[in-house]
């Protein structure tokens, strides 16, 4: 990495993106852009310079060392050429051949290809192949440094425009949250659950120290346990449901939408599990679920985002893990799947209801102004590493988006560079959920863990369904 002298200086890297581009990890974040017409790349380059570039000086800077050795963010003349990749794909053998099979190994190869250190940490794949799901793909790279989902979303609405009414604005799932009271005989009355919030904080704090530290997901059909990350291919599918079923058993159940999605997930997790190897239905596995931990609703303009005054909608990586255990799967939850809702429901409500997500970055951060960037991503790392999975979830808009007056038909997006063989991604784009996996190469079966996830939605409508209302 090279050096430079003070002058140059732009701006620090956030702790967190010094994590994330360590020795020990370096993750990435691949969004990926189904087209309804056949890609026009004509204006590419005009479309990245005066939309893309603009948006933050980080896709048009470097990441490089000051004499001290902190990492800093440095701006340089941004060659488009360099970032943008047309592949070449064998020819068909008809008119109307799909290339479903090249673009995933296409997209296998780049997942885990690293960005050249020399220019921004960025690239726009233009795959102008058809496909069963689109007509061409856009395949955008990105470095996990540059920002995390809520900021890269932004970021990208900032790009589009409704395909119909391109004045109008995208509109969003929204949630509404209870407004808080305070009075002074409230706080005397809130005296006994201020005693339960620090008992369930530092049980849940210890829990995470020990899943951090000491205590590793047992081996299963989902966790190979492999030591170098490095060499380990990943492949990456997905699995599309209507928003209104998801909705439809939420409220069947009083629960939230996350908690539908999450026991959707982890039933399908077991599903597969117990295809693979029976016993290991009811072993230990615990899944990372990522929080944005930004006090807001929605997003937020790109320049609210990078406004430094903005501390609640700051651009940057502003997330915190939460380990939630995947339930056993026993005869009587196979029975009545809805028992993996339930029990995902109230594992949330206990650990959003603790400040351990709040001592866990206190924590990272003591580490790494004791030991340095590297300790707190080998710490990190071993927190990803000890554990079965990851999950996140970003919100997409209603409305159909369209660039240059290219519809996007579907939109997914995929994290590549973690430690484990399982990474799961959570989409809504147009009345649909799309749940994208990425899977372990030669380990994962991704055609039979797509199935188990269906048939998991399928059990738990039925379910669901028999519920009187």
């Amino acid at each position: 990495m090279e050096r430079f002298g003070e002058e140059e200086i732009v701006e620090p890297v956030s702790p967190t993106g010094q994590y994330l581009t360590s020795s020990s990890l370096s993750v990435y974040i691949l969004g990926v852009l189904e087209t309804e017409v056949p890609i026009d790349d004509s204006q590419t380059v005009p479309l990245l310079q005066n939309l893309f570039l603009p948006i933050n000086s980080r896709f048009s800077s470097i990441m490089i060392r000051d004499k001290n050795g902190e990492k800093k963010w440095k701006k340089v003349e941004v060659k488009l050429e360099d970032h943008i990749k047309v592949p070449t794909f064998p020819t068909g053998k008809s008119s109307n051949f799909l290339y479903d099979e090249y673009l995933d190994e296409y997209m296998s190869t780049i997942a885990v290809e690293q960005l050249p250190q020399h220019r921004p940490l960025w690239e726009l794949h233009i795959i102008k192949y058809p496909t069963s799901n689109a007509m061409g793909t856009l395949v955008f790279k990105l470095h996990h440094a540059l920002g995390d989902g809520f900021s890269l979303m932004g970021a990208l609405l900032s790009c589009m425009q409704r395909a119909d009414k391109t004045s109008l604005p995208f509109t969003l799932p929204s949630s509404q949250r209870p407004q808080s009271t305070s009075n002074t005989n409230a706080v005397f009355e809130r005296l006994p659950s201020m005693f339960s919030l620090a008992f369930r904080t530092m049980s849940e704090f210890g829990w995470s120290l020990l899943k951090s530290n000491l205590i590793e997901d047992d081996q299963t059909p989902i966790r190979s346990c492999a030591e170098d990350i490095k060499l380990r291919q990943i492949t990456i599918s997905d699995v599309s449901f209507s928003l209104d079923l998801i909705k439809e058993v939420k409220s069947k159940l009083g629960v939230s939408i996350n908690d539908v999605l999450a026991g959707v997930i982890f039933f399908g997790i077991r599903l597969y599990m117990q295809q693979i190897n029976l016993k290991s239905s009811k072993s230990q596995s615990t899944a990372l679920v990522l929080l944005n931990t930004r006090n807001i609703e929605g997003y937020k303009s790109v320049k609210e985002m990078v406004d430094k005054s903005n501390s609640s909608a700051k651009w940057g990586n502003q997330y915190a893990f939460l380990h939630v255990p995947i339930p056993e799967l026993s005869d009587s939850k196979y029975a009545n799947p809805l028992e993996f809702i339930w029990e995902t429901h109230k594992e949330m409500i206990k650990k959003k209801n603790s400040l351990a997500t709040l001592l866990t970055g206190m924590l990272l951060d003591m580490l790494r102004k004791l030991r340095g960037h590297e300790a707190a991503a080998r710490y990190l790392h071993t927190t990803l590493r000890n554990s079965s999975t990851t999950i996140s979830n970003i919100i997409g808009p209603v409305e159909q988006m369209a660039v240059a007056n290219l519809p996007i038909k579907g939109f997914y997006f995929m994290v590549a560079g973690s430690p484990e063989s399982l990474t799961i991604t959570i989409m809504s784009y147009m009345g649909k959920i799309r749940i994208a996996f990425g899977v372990e190469k030669d380990f994962i079966d991704k055609q039979l863990f797509k199935s188990c996830l269906e048939n998991s939605l399928e059990m738990i409508m039925e379910a669901a369904r028999k519920i009187s209302a």
